[in-house]
């Protein structure tokens, strides 16, 4: 199936054919046609099956139609958990819209408020947004909803995750109920089918490798190692294996300013990115980082979501992730659009469980692999593929 079987106008086609998509993804076949019918959705989808386009692109379709929106107003609202990935999805709004006369903005918290209120006042098209940061817009009656037509909510598992049902609340009571409304979210978990139920009226549902396997051209492997010389092996890594770029995932932002400053005593320029950190010394980090000025990234899960790297080299899970689906997203930032990458991770013996639940999802143990000069004093067992975790 092509994109032009789907219903789509010739300057999205134009659009996405530059960007080198050829076919529809599995997510894209099967949300776009029921999102342009108008029906509501609820979808589960991880990262890497496209599932920004899924909704982007009917969005443009439908709304190229419309009017301008009027000053203050908006026609779709996306939100997003986080910065980084509000950022990156207004990017994709905007490359899908080359060809189309549609204006997006993206608005989130960090960064001085006025700019944003100025560009809302001509009207957008589409708005992403963190939910605090579009209060505060609201509160202050610089943006109003009574043209919004869809509301688009992303990575509903993650917003949930972090606390942000009350903010969600407060948006959806302002919002017109005559809309449109999609979900988005890697799992289907009893908190987010509860959020969909209050939003969502006899929506369609659909699910796309709700537990997908890593990409086989991601080489996975994993070290077992004491607690107390992580670093030391993270340092030992790069140099004796010449890395030339890493993100690397650690739990906590203290964790992250730590090893840092821990790499840099052995000689190895590292920084990081966490909700610590303001939005512009992120985003300055973060382009670095793209850029290859920037060799070695240390990120929190939740900073690192929507980043996205074309030839990044491997991600190491310094920490491992919990819930194991966020194993699923972090590997995925290696690997891209069909090039070879590679994940590590560092596994403790307190990993124990965690490892269960991965290797679990996975469906196959991880390679493990020994470093000489790195023994173990805390025996890691080999995991239960069955194992579930309560």
């Amino acid at each position: 199936m092509s994109f032009s079987k789907l219903g789509l106008c010739n300057p999205i086609l134009k659009a996405v054919s530059e960007l080198g998509y050829q076919t529809p993804t599995e997510i894209q076949k099967q949300a776009i046609p029921i999102i342009l019918s108008g029906k509501d959705l609820i979808a589960a989808a991880q990262t890497g099956t496209g599932k920004t386009a899924s909704f982007v692109l009917p969005l443009l379709e439908k709304i190229s139609t419309y009017d301008k929106p009027r000053g203050r107003s908006v026609h779709a609202l996306i939100l997003t958990p986080t910065r980084e990935l509000a950022v990156q999805v207004e990017a994709n709004v905007a490359e899908y819209a080359k060809y189309l006369d549609t204006s997006s903005l993206a608005v989130y918290g960090g960064v001085d408020l006025e700019p944003q209120i100025q560009h809302l006042k001509q009207g957008i098209d589409i708005l992403v947004a963190t939910p605090g940061r579009l209060l505060d817009l609201a509160y202050q009656r610089a943006l109003f909803f009574d043209d919004l037509e869809f509301l688009v909510l992303d990575e509903a598992d993650r917003m949930l995750d972090m606390g942000f049902i009350g903010d969600l609340n407060k948006i959806i009571e302002r919002l017109p109920r005559d809309r449109q409304s999609l979900l988005f979210s890697a799992t289907l978990t009893d908190d987010v089918r509860y959020l969909a139920d209050t939003v969502y009226d006899d929506a369609a549902e659909i699910s796309v490798s709700p537990k997908k396997k890593a990409k086989p051209k991601i080489e996975q492997w994993l070290i077992t190692v004491d607690k107390d010389t992580k670093s030391a092996l993270l340092s030992h890594l790069i140099k004796e294996q010449q890395w030339d770029q890493a993100l690397i995932f650690v739990e906590k932002k203290h964790s992250a300013a730590k090893l840092v400053e821990q790499l840099g005593k052995r000689g190895i320029e590292a920084d990081s990115i966490h909700a610590g950190r303001s939005q512009a010394s992120r985003e300055k980090v973060l382009a670095a980082f793209k850029s290859g000025k920037l060799k070695f990234l240390v990120a929190t899960g939740v900073a690192a979501r929507g980043i996205d790297i074309e030839n990044l080299s491997r991600v190491v899970n310094y920490d491992l992730p919990y819930p194991a689906e966020d194993y699923i997203h972090r590997i995925g930032r290696t690997g891209r659009a069909g090039k070879t990458g590679e994940a590590i991770s560092f596994v403790s013996k307190d990993d124990f469980k965690n490892l269960c639940a991965i290797e679990s999802l996975l469906g196959h143990l991880i390679e493990r692999r020994e470093i000489e000069g790195f023994p173990v004093r805390k025996v890691v067992p080999i995991s239960i593929l069955n194992y579930q975790r309560r």
